[in-house]
């Protein structure tokens, strides 16, 4: 089952992405992310960003998570998204099933566009943001630097809504996700 996190929940995730930096190259960091920086992320953007998790038997072992594309204010209807998935639980189709949560949830608070960069190669992230609507939009090469080698990383972005007209305002999580979660 898919819920919304809490900031209880926010040490587990940490630890997913941060086993993740440390077992390859799919995230990009060089050191364990802090978790103040993390409980400053969920404190500041999960009313407006969805935060989501999936648990076995209690624990977490899969997020999904929403942020500010940018700071300014002509994107407030774009956002940044991404999923890890603990690596004892991959091809379970947990990162299935959390875009298939994530995606819907966004689009129904009035997001316009969700932007995801993979790290290259990456063929499974690659298709699963494929399998959702995602389309590549731009490659930056050699960005990163880690494990003794350049990576590039590709840049995904899924338009969630189409229309020519002016947006309306972003509603909150938790206002989508009534509508939603019959969905879950």
């Amino acid at each position: 089952m898919i819920e919304l996190a809490t900031r209880a929940d926010v040490p587990a995730i940490l630890a997913i992405a941060n086993a993740a930096a440390a077992l390859g190259v799919a995230n990009l960091a060089t050191e364990p992310e802090p978790l103040e920086q993390w409980l400053h992320a969920f404190d500041t953007t999960h009313e407006r960003y969805p935060w989501l998790v999936v648990r076995d038997r209690g624990r977490v072992v899969a997020f999904a998570k929403a942020g500010p594309h940018k700071a300014r204010g002509a994107y407030d209807w774009s956002a940044d998204v991404t999923i890890y998935v603990d690596p004892a639980f991959h091809r379970k189709g947990l990162g299935r099933r959390l875009y298939g949560v994530l995606v819907p949830l966004m689009r129904a608070q009035g997001f316009a566009t969700l932007v995801a960069g993979i790290s290259l190669p990456n063929a499974a992230s690659e298709a699963l943001h494929e399998a959702f609507g995602f389309v590549r939009c731009a490659t930056f090469e050699r960005i990163g630097y880690k494990a003794g080698r350049w990576h590039s990383v590709g840049y995904w972005e899924n338009h969630l809504h189409t229309d020519a007209d002016a947006p309306g305002a972003i509603r909150s999580v938790r206002e989508a996700w009534s509508e939603t979660e019959a969905d879950v």
